[in-house]
Formats: structure tokens, C-alpha cells, sequence
């Protein structure tokens, strides 16, 4: 699980060229709470690039403040430990939760979705969404288990068992009732 000791930003793109990325997937719309969570979220990965201790500390001051204010005034949580891949869209507000291990390239999340432990008892077991994952309204993503590639959690859906690649899950307990075909899943 990350430590959160090291900048976990996708690999391969700049700061400024990531946002700029995540600007473009929230619709250009700079006022979108989930394009200023996923901000400082970004930031506060790459503030862990900077080697000179006392500029990481004051960079650290100003992630820990504007990580409270999202959760404040945004109602979403996104720790920067979490490894969150590119083009990641978190739909409207409020009611977020996301506390996972790795949340993947191309993944739609919507309001009052939690990803996060299922007991107090193993704070390790958080949930990985593959890439073109899609969460539904008021989804429940609990455990140590993987969220395959272009499955999609219904509104509501409370999954605690690990889904296929291209599953649709409703239900509560959520259930698979379908398979995608591979062609409707995003591109490779």
C-alpha cells in the first residue's frame, strides 16, 4: 500500500500538462469541485518531487489546508496516497469518499460514492478500480478487491467482492447482471 513518501502522479506527463488534462475531463469547467479535489490531489503528489525540505513543508501546509477545504466546502475526500490515473471524472458533489489503493485511468465517479475499508480492524483493504470503470450515484465499493476493467456499479450498488472486467452490478448486495461485450469498453 502507498506511503505516500514519493509524487504517484501518472508517469510520463507534467504537472501543468495533467491539469490541464483534468480541466479538459471535467468539461473545462474550472469551477467543478471535483476538478479542484483532483487538483490538489495532483499537487499533493507532486509537492513529494520537491526535495528541498523546508519548500516541501510549506507546500505541505498548503495541501493539508486545501485538502480540509475540499473536503469542506467540495464534500469530497481524495487522499493524496491514493495512485489516481488520468482523465478521472468526478461527476457533481458531495458525499465522496475515496480511500482507495488505485483508482484507474478513464474512471467515472459520482456523488456520495465511497471506496474505502469495510472494518476498522484492516485499513489496508481498499478497493482497486481498473481503467474505464463507471460508478453509479450512492455506490458502496468496500474491501480488498478489484473492480475490473469497464465494469460498471449501478446507483447504489454496495460491492464487496471483487467484479469481472466488464460487469454491470446492481443491486444490494450488488449482483452481475451482464457482461459487456469487449468492444463496448473503452479503447486499450
Amino acid at each position: 500500500m502507498p506511503d505516500g513518501s514519493r509524487n504517484m502522479n501518472p508517469a510520463g506527463i507534467g504537472f501543468w500538462s495533467l491539469v490541464a488534462e483534468d480541466l479538459a475531463t471535467h468539461r473545462g469547467d474550472w469551477l467543478a469541485q471535483g476538478f479542484w479535489c483532483l487538483f490538489w490531489h495532483r499537487f499533493g503528489n507532486w509537492r513529494m518531487s520537491i526535495r528541498f525540505k523546508p519548500a516541501r513543508m510549506v507546500l505541505t501546509a498548503i495541501y493539508r489546508f486545501m485538502f480540509k477545504l475540499c473536503q469542506w466546502m467540495g464534500g469530497i475526500e481524495l487522499p493524496y496516497t491514493v495512485e489516481v490515473g488520468r482523465r478521472v471524472r468526478l461527476e457533481h458533489f458531495g458525499g465522496m469518499v475515496l480511500v482507495a489503493r488505485t483508482i484507474g485511468n478513464d474512471v467515472v465517479l459520482r456523488q456520495n460514492t465511497t471506496l474505502g475499508i469495510p472494518r476498522d480492524d484492516d485499513i489496508a483493504a481498499r478497493p482497486v478500480l481498473e481503467d474505464h470503470v463507471d460508478v453509479g450515484a450512492g455506490a458502496v465499493i468496500l474491501g480488498d478487491i478489484v473492480i475490473g476493467r469497464g465494469a460498471i456499479i449501478g446507483a447504489n450498488a454496495v460491492v464487496t467482492r471483487d467484479v469481472p472486467p466488464g460487469a454491470v452490478m446492481l443491486g444490494v448486495p450488488a449482483r452481475c447482471v451482464r457482461l459487456r461485450d469487449p468492444a463496448e469498453i473503452g479503447a486499450a
